[in-house]
């Protein structure tokens, strides 16, 4: 039979202790490096800088032209000749942060769509949003998954939206959002936020701030890269403010 004193019971007590804080810690650690690895899974599908900006009756749309792969490779517009990452559908600009895969899928989507395609307000929006992601699904064999704790189903892309009733924003999980001044979205937003933040007061034009946000996120971030392209359009008299 074993018997401890009062001081080996102490010492037991603390090692055990010591034991369950260093596993805790170790389940803490382990969870922030699968958080940090979700996140990066995340930017490599979102290798570049949109932007979209409301200023005085006008909206603009900008992006980069860069296409990277993972870390290593980066294909410039000099080199790649369907480079660009903005598309016109009727009077709206959409510009696709995500797979490059997505870019060509979203765009034969609504190629092949027979009736006009509204994109007015976040409703109508999220209604063709909804269909798109049934349709990437079955024809484009998306896998929506990302992580299994996800109330819903990935479209693994994030989309900005220009247009004469506002700018708007689609993120992968298909919620929507109208912005009342500017907005980005990939891997150079961060950049690209504050430049607009800083200047967005400045007597630059919308069309001259999403450019300028541009031209910062691909100054700082590495995944995105000149030239940039830059659309704008006004907006109708009621939501001219």
């Amino acid at each position: 039979m074993l018997t401890l004193d009062g001081e080996n019971v102490v010492l037991l007590r603390w090692n055990c202790a010591a034991e369950a804080s260093m596993m805790s810690r170790r389940d803490e650690s382990e969870g922030l490096r699968r958080n940090f690895y979700q996140s990066y899974s995340f930017l490599k599908d979102s290798m570049t800088t949109i932007v979209v900006v409301k200023k005085l009756g006008q909206v603009a749309i900008a992006a980069d032209t860069m296409t990277k792969y993972g870390s290593y490779m980066n294909e410039r517009a000099t080199y790649i000749a369907n480079h660009e990452k903005i598309f016109q559908l009727g009077q709206s600009y959409i510009g696709l942060s995500g797979p490059a895969t997505a870019d060509l899928a979203i765009k034969d989507f609504f190629a092949r769509k027979k009736n006009n395609v509204k994109l007015d307000t976040p409703l109508e929006i999220f209604r063709i949003w909804n269909e798109l992601h049934q349709v990437l699904k079955d024809e484009y064999f998306l896998n929506p998954t990302k992580d299994q704790d996800d109330s819903f189903e990935s479209s693994r892309s994030r989309v900005l939206i220009a247009n004469p009733h506002g700018i708007f924003g689609v993120d992968s999980y298909r919620f929507v959002q109208e912005f009342t001044k500017f907005y980005a979205y990939g891997s150079g937003s961060e950049f690209a936020m504050g430049a607009l933040f800083a200047a967005y007061d400045s007597d630059r034009s919308a069309s001259e701030l999403a450019t300028l946000a541009v031209k910062a996120a691909a100054e700082f971030d590495d995944a995105t890269g000149e030239p940039i392209t830059t659309y704008s359009l006004a907006l109708k008299k009621q939501r001219a403010k």
